[in-house]
C-alpha cells in the first residue's frame, strides 16, 4: 500500500479535474468506473479522444473480412459515458510540471486542457522498421479505418485480376502477405483468407488456385504464448486451409508490387498487411519520464514515479505484474488493459478522499484465438481447448467484454447472419483514392516536440493563439 500523492487537487479547495487520454479499453473502463463512483460535484470529468467511440480492437479482423460491420465494434462514448466531458480531439503533448495537456481538436483546434489528475492511456501506434518501402506500401490493422480499408481492398484485387488479361498481373493481384506472428496477424490472415476462398466461387474465370495467402514471422513458433501444443494445432489448420506459414522469416524490402523476403523469396504482390508487434504511442516521450522499451515506468499502483497526479495504464505503461514477480511486466492486453482501468479509478478515488493507493494485481485468465468458423484455440484458466469448444469460449469472452447490450446484440447477429447467409463481397470503392500507408491511418507524425509543446502552453498563458503546423487527426 503506498499513499496519496499531495496533488494540487488535495491542496486545493476546488473541486479536481480528472482528465482522462484515450478511450480505449483502460481509459473506457477507468472513466465508467469514475462515473459510478465519484459522488455529485465530486469532480470533473474530461476525456479526451480523437473518435466518439471506443474501438474494440480484437475483432477487426471480423470487420477486415465482412463478418462483422464496422458499427458491431464501435461503441458510442455518448452512449456509455453520462458524466464525463468527451473533448473531440487527440492529445499531441503533455507538460507534467504546468500540468497541462495540449490537444488537437478533429477540426484542426489547438486547446490546453489542465487537469489535477491525469490518466494517461493513449495506447499504442504499429511497430515499424527500416525496411525499404515498408512506410509507403504497407497497411496495419489497429484502427476502424484500416479494417474497412482492408476489405475493400483485398475484394478490389479480386475484381482487377479477373479484368486482367495478363497472368503476371493476375498473379500479383491474387497473392497477399501478412506480417506478424501474433494474434492479431494469425487471425487476420485466417479470416481474410476465408473471405477470398469464398468469394472466388462468385468469379468463373479465376483459378482459385491462384490465391495465395503468406503468413510470415521471424519467431521460431507461432503464437508462442499458447503453449507448443496450441500454436502447433493452429498452424495445422491454417496450413489445411492453404496458407503458406514462414517462420524464422521476415521482409527484406518492398514495392508495390513484389514483397521480398528475408530468406530471398521474392513475391509478386500489392498486399502487404503488417502487424509485427506494437509500440507505445508517441505521445509518450513528450512527457520526458522514464520508460522501459518505449512504455512509460509506473509503480505498482499506476502511478508515474517523479510526475505529481499522473496515472499510466494499458499500452502506454510498464506495470509490474506482481502475480508472477520479478521483473516481468503485463502484457499489453485488452484483459489487463480494462482491470488497469478499474485499478486506477479506484484509486483515484482514494488520492481525492486522502485514502492510501493499492497495487495493481491481476492472474492472466488465459488466451482465445479466433480461427473462423468452428475453427479456434483456446486457453481459458490454463485449459486447452480446439475446435467448436474453443470457438465457444472465444465468442463468449468477446460477447462479454463489448460494453453494451446493443453491440453485444448486433455482434451476435452479424456472426449469426454470416453463418447462415454468408457475405455478398461488395466493393464499396468509398476510400479508393485514400492514402493506405500506416502513418496517413494511424498519424504517427502528430505529435509536439518538447520546444513545440512549451512554446503552445507558454502562447496561451499569455493570451496567444497558435496552431504548429501538423496532420489533423482523422475523424473516424
Amino acid at each position: 500500500m503506498t499513499t496519496p500523492r499531495n496533488t494540487s487537487a488535495s491542496r486545493s479547495s476546488s473541486v479536481p479535474r480528472i482528465l482522462i487520454i484515450g478511450a480505449g479499453f483502460a481509459g473506457m473502463e477507468c472513466a465508467h468506473k469514475l462515473e459510478k463512483e465519484l459522488k455529485p460535484g465530486e469532480a470533473v470529468l474530461r476525456l479526451i479522444s480523437p473518435t466518439a467511440h471506443q474501438l474494440y480492437l480484437p475483432l477487426l479482423p471480423h470487420v477486415a473480412s465482412g463478418v462483422l460491420t464496422p458499427q458491431s465494434v464501435a461503441v458510442p462514448l455518448r452512449r456509455m459515458l453520462r458524466r464525463t466531458a468527451i473533448v473531440p480531439g487527440g492529445a499531441i503533448g503533455v507538460d507534467p510540471q504546468a500540468k497541462a495537456v495540449v490537444v488537437r481538436k478533429i477540426n484542426g483546434e489547438v486547446s490546453v486542457e489542465h487537469y489535477d489528475y491525469l490518466v494517461l492511456t493513449p495506447g499504442s501506434v504499429t511497430r515499424q522498421f527500416d525496411i525499404p518501402g515498408l512506410d509507403k506500401y504497407a497497411v496495419g490493422v489497429k484502427t476502424l479505418a484500416e479494417a474497412a480499408w482492408i476489405r475493400d481492398h483485398v475484394i478490389t484485387q479480386l475484381d482487377l485480376a479477373a479484368a486482367s488479361s495478363d497472368p503476371a498481373e493476375r498473379e500479383a493481384r491474387l497473392q497477399f502477405v501478412v506480417v506478424g506472428g501474433g494474434y492479431a496477424g494469425t487471425e487476420t490472415a485466417a479470416y481474410l483468407q476465408r473471405l477470398t476462398t469464398a468469394a472466388v466461387k462468385r468469379y468463373p474465370g479465376l483459378d482459385p488456385k491462384l490465391i495465395k495467402w503468406h503468413l510470415v514471422d521471424v519467431a521460431p513458433k507461432l503464437m508462442p504464448e499458447l503453449g507448443e501444443r496450441l500454436g502447433d494445432k493452429a498452424m495445422d489448420i491454417l496450413e489445411r486451409r492453404g496458407l503458406h506459414v514462414s517462420l524464422g522469416v521476415s521482409v527484406a524490402s518492398v514495392t508495390e508490387d513484389t514483397v521480398t523476403l528475408t530468406d530471398g523469396r521474392e513475391l509478386p504482390c500489392h498486399t502487404l498487411i503488417w502487424t509485427a508487434g506494437v509500440a507505445p504511442s508517441p505521445l509518450v516521450a513528450t512527457l520526458g519520464a522514464e520508460t522501459n522499451r518505449g512504455r512509460l515506468v509506473v509503480s505498482p499502483d499506476l502511478t508515474v514515479p517523479g510526475l505529481d497526479g499522473v496515472f499510466a495504464l494499458g499500452d502506454a505503461a510498464a506495470v509490474p505484474d506482481l502475480v508472477k514477480g520479478g521483473d516481468a511486466m503485463c502484457p499489453p492486453t485488452a484483459q489487463h488493459a480494462m482491470r488497469q482501468g478499474w485499478a486506477a479509478a479506484r484509486n483515484i478515488l482514494a488520492s481525492v478522499r486522502g485514502k492510501p493507493l493499492a497495487p495493481y494485481r491481476h492472474k492472466d485468465l488465459g488466451l482465445v484465438v479466433d480461427l473462423g468458423g468452428i475453427q479456434a484455440v483456446s486457453k481459458p484458466l490454463g485449459i486447452q481447448l480446439t475446435g467448436l469448444p474453443a470457438q465457444v469460449v472465444a465468442r463468449g469472452y468477446h460477447i462479454g467484454a463489448l460494453r453494451t447490450l446493443t453491440a453485444r446484440f448486433r455482434t451476435a447477429a452479424n456472426w449469426t447472419l454470416n453463418a447462415v447467409a454468408g457475405d455478398d463481397f461488395v466493393r464499396t470503392g468509398f476510400q479508393r483514392h485514400r492514402p493506405a500507408t500506416l502513418r496517413d491511418f494511424e498519424m504517427t507524425d502528430a505529435y509536439l516536440s518538447a520546444e513545440e509543446l512549451q512554446e503552445v502552453i507558454a502562447a496561451r498563458v499569455d493570451g496567444r493563439s497558435m496552431s504548429p503546423q501538423k496532420p489533423e487527426l482523422p475523424i473516424t
